[in-house]
């Protein structure tokens, strides 16, 4: 056998990364449609219609599927009888194929990696460096399987040790339940059970890249308890009605995978983590010849789905002739097409605003009766505008709403997920509005993107502050001038009793 070498491995990463990067899995895709086809609520079926168009979009253009292009995970399974011909370490060898992914010129995915978790937060630059498991297993080749995972389902992990004789679906559900919409649903849990503290995280990561089969799980029964085990979270979560996207619906989850491993007796342990509607892997086999070779999936995969239906049934808003009076008149749950003045903003935006407006300062730009989309885009390539740019996390700024409501006078907010009680209570004391866009859909957001330009604290990358130019831009308005949230009502009005 001939020997695998460093370059087989890098070579084999950064293609693999740059090809998740625009393709859905094939069962992925096959899963959405299907959820499409059964989904009820209106709300949620034009989100999960936005997720596979944008798909379909990003395979064509060969352009991200989501604006976080996420962090890289890989699982090594090395065989013991393997012929190695690496000089370096494992880590250095992959970064080496992350920076060739992320610096790709006709594609180049957001660099999202902080080298300092601590206060500094300094972007890394290349989204170095990749996430590691490696595992020796029987034979003589290497298996990679090779993911990217986005902050917003990253940030919903949880994990928990149980009493032994505690029951881990009451768990997962309740669980589920606090986890809001920032993971994307429709979407995978990933679920570890047994072993150790680190082992339940690695494996409840490890098997969201497993194929979905949930419906041929359905049709022939379980055949142990860890197969009863999955579909009873899978009814009880669908049951919830939280629906794509926290809207509401009949559909949450479109699988749940498990892994489970001998633990202590006295122990129980419980690892909860959920893949979301950017669901990004390939299992690669090196055996020494070449690198791996990945070929397009077949666009016959994608279902031919139609937005024009929710397009005629949305309202158009001047976003430079904002009013009170049209504010008042948005009621949750209704589609919107978005056309003007649109600046951009996220955590780190923020919190600069934050600051200056506790120091009496005047803010770069002047944002009474305007609206702030938090996104951090993807770089543009040949004669785009912006590249992908889809909503970030909401929540996240919840801790900023009131001090940014009161010192600038901003009356629109555009994101994904829900808002806390703090940002609802914010919005109605200022006669603000929430409007969503879809988690998933960043190709496609960006197609209303017409103009495009930095115009305070560039030093911040992808999280400057944007100045942006839209023409129907497709949201949802979530929560009114009232505080009244669609996150609440849509999954109150969807929820049912578990088969």
């Amino acid at each position: 056998m001939d020997a695998i070498t460093e370059s087989h491995v890098t070579d084999s990463v950064a293609d693999a990364l740059q090809y998740i990067a625009c393709y859905h899995p094939p069962d992925f895709i096959r899963a959405m449609a299907a959820a499409h086809a059964r989904e009820e609520s209106p709300a949620a079926r034009d989100a999960i219609a936005q997720i596979l168009v944008n798909s379909r979009m990003s395979a064509l253009g060969r352009r991200p599927i989501c604006q976080d292009t996420g962090m890289v995970n890989l699982t090594f399974r090395i065989g013991v009888r393997a012929r190695l011909d690496w000089q370096r370490p494992l880590q250095q060898i992959v970064d080496d194929g992350v920076r060739r992914a992320w610096r790709q010129q006709d594609n180049p995915l957001r660099a999202s990696v902080v080298s300092d978790p601590f206060d500094r937060r300094r972007n890394s630059g290349d989204n170095t460096p990749a996430m590691i498991t490696v595992e020796m297993v029987e034979g003589d080749r290497v298996g990679i399987t090779v993911s990217a995972k986005g902050g917003g389902s990253e940030n919903k992990a949880r994990f928990t040790v149980l009493d032994p004789s505690a029951s881990v679906a009451d768990w997962v559900v309740a669980e589920v339940q606090t986890m809001g919409a920032g993971w994307c649903p429709p979407g995978i849990l990933g679920i570890g059970i047994g072993g150790s503290v680190d082992r339940a995280m690695v494996m409840a990561k490890d098997v969201l890249n497993e194929a979905v089969d949930i419906d041929a799980l359905i049709e022939r029964g379980p055949a142990d308890s860890a197969e009863a085990l999955r579909l009873e979270i899978y009814h009880r979560v669908n049951a919830l009605g939280i629906g794509a996207q926290g809207l509401g619906g009949l559909v949450t989850v479109l699988d749940v995978k498990l892994r489970h491993f001998p633990t202590h007796a006295a122990s129980l342990p419980v690892a909860l983590i959920p893949n979301c509607a950017a669901t990004r892997h390939v299992h690669l086999m090196l055996d020494g010849s070449r690198p791996a070779r990945l070929d397009p999936p077949d666009l016959s995969l994608w279902p031919q789905v139609a937005l024009d239906g929710a397009a005629k049934a949305a309202r158009r808003i001047d976003l430079d002739a904002l009013d009170q009076d049209v504010l008042d008149s948005l009621q949750p749950g209704e589609r919107l097409l978005l056309s003007g003045t649109l600046f951009t903003g996220r955590d780190a935006a923020h919190k600069r605003m934050v600051d200056a407006l506790d120091r009496g300062e005047d803010l770069p730009v002047d944002l009474r009766g305007r609206a702030i989309y938090y996104v951090g885009p993807v770089d543009p390539v040949g004669d785009e505008v912006i590249g992908p740019a889809g909503p970030t996390t909401a929540t996240r700024m919840d801790r900023f709403t009131e001090r940014v409501l009161a010192g600038t006078g901003l009356k629109v907010m555009i994101g994904k997920a829900e808002r806390g009680p703090e940002a609802l209570d914010a919005i109605a004391r200022h006669g603000a509005v929430y409007m969503v866009a879809v988690g998933g859909a960043a190709f496609l957001v960006a197609q209303a993107i017409r103009e495009a330009r930095p115009v305070a604290w560039t030093d911040l990358g992808m999280e400057a502050i944007y100045r942006l130019r839209v023409e129907d831009m497709p949201v949802m308005l979530a929560v009114d001038t009232r505080g009244q949230s669609i996150h609440r009502t849509g999954p109150q009005a969807w929820r049912r009793a578990a088969p």
